[in-house]
């Protein structure tokens, strides 16, 4: 169910406990909102700081979504709104930003009740940094609370964890989040079905997709050049490699948008491979899935899966992209396809 005021798809027991929480004693100074991305962590976090300094709220724990401290709050440029995030050419929060963030965090607020600090993706922060802001998490400011969301808490140091409030957030039933995506965004029963697997139930995800053609459109592109690859020469396979690669400042960022997808595809081949119940991501894709799958057995697909997982962590690290593709591609079975791509 989607909470009418806050605007929550499926994460009704959250924002029923952050209404308890907004506006009375039960305020904390740290929560930690962990899911997968997509999920909806940012959303339930800019909506639980309107709610606790919204101007007229019309009962307590909810927000009116209509003055201006609202607003500025849902655009994230309200003065006692504090972001952090990574500078432009760092993959992480350093440790200089979380002390310059505490030197802020430190003033009173401007003009609204409280000084919120939203720290999205926290899992993207060094050790130092997540140390550093031990000290906030230990000793806060009266009228400030932080807002962290994550991906995982494995990510995490225990020492922060456990020094907030704790709200996992999980996907929606993909059945639950097609009606969703049937209902407020006049889709298709089929490509409301089809946006529910794309993003596992992650309803923000699955909303990115109904609001944005070019994201399918990308997708698609991506998924037709790789399946057109299946077939080919390794020659005719490092022509995309080259592609992805150059130009070198865009290399790591194009090659970030098509492994989730080839990972997704694998995923599939090898839930098929062994006749598992769990539901396919690229649902209309189904047939060449299972011609795949009909080619390898279950080991093979297992490894492949493996291996695209672990070239995440290798772009991370900054290996060489076009190294790290053409590795890949080394690896991808040669299976001749018949029929339409989906």
């Amino acid at each position: 169910m989607e909470n009418k005021n806050w605007q929550i798809f499926g994460h009704d027991w959250a924002v029923n406990l952050l209404r308890t929480h907004a506006g009375t004693d039960k305020l904390r100074h740290a929560y930690l909102i962990v899911g997968a991305q997509g999920v909806g962590k940012r959303t339930l976090a800019l909506r639980f700081a309107q709610a606790i300094n919204c101007e007229n709220p019309p009962r307590q724990g909810d927000f009116c979504g209509v003055c201006k401290t609202c607003r500025q709050i849902g655009a994230m440029s309200h003065p006692d709104l504090d972001l952090l995030q990574p500078q432009e050419g760092h993959k992480d929060i350093l440790i200089d930003q979380v002390r310059e963030l505490q030197h802020r965090l430190s003033l009173s607020p401007y003009v609204a009740p409280f000084r919120i600090a939203l720290l999205p993706d926290f899992q993207r922060t060094t050790t130092e940094a997540m140390n550093a802001l031990l000290k906030t998490l230990e000793e806060p400011a009266e009228k400030v609370v932080l807002l962290l969301t994550a991906d995982a808490l494995e990510n995490l140091l225990p020492t922060v964890v456990s020094r907030c409030e704790l709200i996992r957030l999980r996907p929606a039933s993909l059945k639950d989040a097609s009606a969703y995506l049937q209902s407020f965004y006049d889709l298709t029963d089929e490509k409301a079905e089809l946006f529910a697997h794309l993003s596992g139930g992650r309803i923000g995800a699955a909303i990115k997709l109904a609001q944005d053609p070019e994201e399918l459109i990308r997708r698609e592109k991506h998924l037709g050049d790789f399946l057109d690859l299946l077939p080919a020469s390794l020659h005719e396979r490092f022509k995309l490699a080259n592609e992805l690669s150059k130009p070198y400042d865009k290399a790591r960022e194009k090659t970030a948008e098509v492994l989730p997808i080839w990972l997704s595809f694998w995923r599939d081949v090898f839930l098929c491979s062994f006749d598992s119940d769990l539901p396919l991501v690229n649902v209309d894709l189904t047939p060449q899935i299972e011609q795949v799958a009909s080619h390898i057995d279950a080991g093979a697909a297992r490894e492949l899966v493996i291996l695209h997982e672990k070239a995440f962590q290798q772009l991370d690290a900054y290996a060489n992209v076009r190294l790290l593709i053409e590795n890949l591609m080394l690896t991808w079975p040669r299976v001749n396809l018949t029929g339409s791509r989906g």
